[in-house]
């Protein structure tokens, strides 16, 4: 191989792992926007998340027993759950936010936004 084809075979190589990493950058950005719980075992297996304002949360239903989310001041409030169904509220205000399950209520957490 020539040192010229060398070189243009190292620049594409270069120039393909740039154009990954671009890719990848706004996905990255897009993830740290949403944040997932899961409810298994009748618990949310996140007691306590902290967030930045303007996070997605999904809750996602592990259990064979339906489940709701719902937050105690009645910001948001989800139906029942079925087995792997979801959730999702964004969060655009700092605060607290409990919340609890109306079927199950010694299921509770709290939602931390900064």
């Amino acid at each position: 191989m020539s040192i010229r084809n060398h070189r243009a075979r190292r620049m594409l190589v270069t120039l393909a792992m740039l154009a990954s990493i671009a890719t990848l950058g706004p996905a990255g950005a897009e993830a740290a926007d949403q944040a997932k719980i899961l409810i298994k075992d009748f618990m949310y297996q996140t007691m306590s998340l902290t967030v930045k304002s303007g996070t997605t949360v999904t809750w996602t239903n592990n259990d064979d027993e339906p489940h709701t989310v719902i937050s105690d001041t009645g910001e948001f409030r989800s139906s029942a759950l079925d087995t792997n169904e979801t959730f999702s509220y964004k969060f655009d205000k700092p605060g607290s936010y409990r919340y609890h399950c109306s079927i199950h209520p010694r299921m509770v957490a709290t939602v931390v936004v900064e």
